[in-house]
């Protein structure tokens, strides 16, 4: 199962990179659990700068934009 994270304070992007994100995850038939993570603590303790962040399994993927979902579904399937 992957751990899939979003990282961000609830902003637009962040609430998109979210559906966009469990979307591409559904369609792909992943098994996955997502999780919204909001404190600014621990984003920064991510190495994370700039907000919305992707991350799978603990790993950053992407970070300060919203991937397409061709992008997002190629980060998944890596």
């Amino acid at each position: 199962m992957k751990l899939i994270q979003i990282l961000g304070t609830g902003c637009p992007k962040c609430k998109k990179l979210a559906d966009v994100t469990e979307e591409a995850a559904k369609a792909l038939g992943l098994e996955y659990r997502l999780e919204k993570v909001t404190d600014i603590g621990e984003i920064i303790r991510f190495g994370v700068m700039t907000t919305p962040a992707l991350a799978v399994d603990g790993v950053v993927k992407v970070a300060g934009k919203v991937p397409s979902p061709e992008e997002i579904r190629q980060i998944l399937t890596s």
